[in-house]
């Protein structure tokens, strides 16, 4: 109350004392700001009374916003958890969950929950939708039925040839530099890789990375540089819809005019989706054309083919990068998956395994799926809306309009699932005991693989791209020996 007394006396001050009107107007404007801050503030707190966490989330977005600032949110929203337990509260009017069972009931094609405000702020134009940022559930599976069939590769010519084709020119590169005895830097070639990869396959034309050697237009750089400020509009979405859709803020946001950064990669978005309308539009069958013959409009391939861009690179990148790292500082792992390939190699495709020869290697599954396991592409809150009338999980109300994210490192670290070793990275945890694995029964297999299929998400969204990335990790860990040969004899 002191403080409340202290910035009346401020704002008295403040008024000239001969304009007796004019401070009397001033103290009763503040006097109601006051009060209705106090009833709001009370009024939120006492909904979700009953939910533990930090004390000053249950009063202020600043701990949440302090949170997703930082370089650690994955591990400040696991220790939440850990500490108040499933569906703990983490703003005034938001809760997290790790409960697998919670997370399908939340996600789930027929859930009564929808896509809160938190999907506003992922937009790459402030008034245009993406397939991620929209919120309209019955428009939102409309979209994703354009997508569907471009993006499992049915309708794509070469779909595996070009992540062949790519994947070679990946290793050629890799190749000068061991071949010269030069230090490179593999976590950023990685992203040159991915964002051809999925260039190639969205539009036809592997953007050049690989081929530059560089980071092409600072793309890279621009958009890491960028992503503090881009998460934290996630804890303020109306920061995106109330002012920067306002056309005197266009100038701050990038411009598909630009030469460098998401900009140019705007331009370049737009340049591919024009091609393919009008009078003279090219025909292509590849995943952009795949979605354009499902009915999408120009303005909407703009917004997906940004979306591959930004997404489909990095989390295929990130994925590669931390289970390369978890795999040769394993050398059990290392000798053991080597052993595997080396034996499977003189009867695969060549020059790059096929897909199909990938998947039936149960050692080299059992280290991609704890690689995803261990460290996940995405670690977003992605809340989720409570429907009006609330919900009850375990005998425990939830009021409507409450938002609920979740932690997916929480998910995949539960002891109940994973046991006392769930920190771990081993992939012996995939494979039964008698194929010289450790886990005891079929019915605990299909119990994790339940919670691992989490890390694409589930239900109606269940990430699209899930099939291009299991493609390339099945073939990107295959033909990786060469490098991996090398660490094992700790040449590299």
């Amino acid at each position: 109350m002191a403080a409340i007394s202290d910035l009346l006396q401020a704002a008295q001050r403040a008024v000239p004392r001969e304009s007796s009107p004019t401070r009397a107007a001033a103290n009763c404007i503040l006097g109601i700001f006051i009060l209705w801050w106090l009833f709001s503030t009370v009024k939120q707190y006492l909904r979700l009374r009953h939910f533990r966490g930090p004390p000053l989330a249950a009063f202020s977005k600043l701990w949440h916003l302090k949170t997703v600032w930082g370089p650690k949110a994955h591990l400040d929203f696991y220790d939440v958890v850990k500490k108040y337990g499933n569906l703990a509260r983490v703003g005034p009017n938001d809760l997290i969950m790790e409960d697998p069972e919670l997370v399908k009931r939340v996600l789930g094609a027929r859930s009564t929950y929808r896509r809160a405000d938190w999907y506003d702020a992922v937009r790459f134009h402030p008034n245009k939708n993406n397939v991620l940022s929209m919120r309209d559930e019955d428009e939102h599976a409309k979209l994703r039925a354009k997508m569907a069939a471009g993006y499992n590769g049915k309708h794509v010519q070469d779909f595996e040839k070009k992540l062949d084709n790519n994947l070679s020119n990946f290793f050629r590169l890799l190749g000068r530099y061991v071949d010269a005895g030069q230090p490179f830097d593999f976590a950023r070639k990685v992203q040159y890789f991915t964002l051809d990869v999925i260039t190639d396959l969205a539009f036809g034309d592997p953007m050049g990375f690989m081929a530059e050697d560089g980071d092409m237009y600072d793309y890279i750089e621009t958009t890491e540089k960028a992503m503090p400020s881009f998460i934290t509009l996630t804890v303020f979405p109306w920061v995106v819809t109330r002012i920067l859709s306002n056309p005197l803020f266009r100038s701050v946001l990038p411009s598909d005019k630009d030469i460098i950064g998401m900009g140019k990669v705007m331009g370049i978005a737009k340049k591919y989706a024009a091609e393919r309308f009008g009078p003279d539009k090219k025909v292509q069958r590849d995943m952009l054309g795949s979605f354009i013959a499902h009915g999408m409009t120009q303005e909407e391939a703009e917004s997906e083919i940004l979306l591959q861009v930004f997404a489909g690179s990095d989390t295929s990148a990130t994925t590669i990068r931390a289970t390369i790292l978890h795999v040769i500082t394993n050398p059990r792992v290392l000798n053991r998956l080597l052993a595997e390939i080396d034996a499977a190699a003189p009867h695969t495709a060549q020059p790059v395994i096929a897909d199909a020869e990938a998947r039936a290697l149960p050692y080299l599954q059992a280290v991609i799926k704890e690689g995803l396991r261990i460290f996940q592409p995405a670690a977003s809150f992605a809340a989720k809306e409570a429907p009006p009338e609330g919900d009850v999980w375990k005998g425990t109300f939830i009021p409507g309009g409450t938002r609920i994210g979740w932690s997916v490192w929480a998910v995949l670290r539960r002891e109940e699932t994973w046991g006392k070793d769930s920190a771990e990275f081993r992939p012996e945890r995939w494979i039964m005991e008698a194929d010289g694995g450790s886990c005891t029964s079929a019915e605990k297999l299909r119990e994790m693989e339940g919670v691992w299929e989490l890390v694409f998400s589930y239900g109606r969204h269940q990430c699209l791209g899930k099939p291009v990335a299991v493609m390339e990790l099945n073939k990107v860990f295959f033909e990786v020996r060469s490098l991996f040969s090398r660490w094992a004899q700790g040449c590299v």
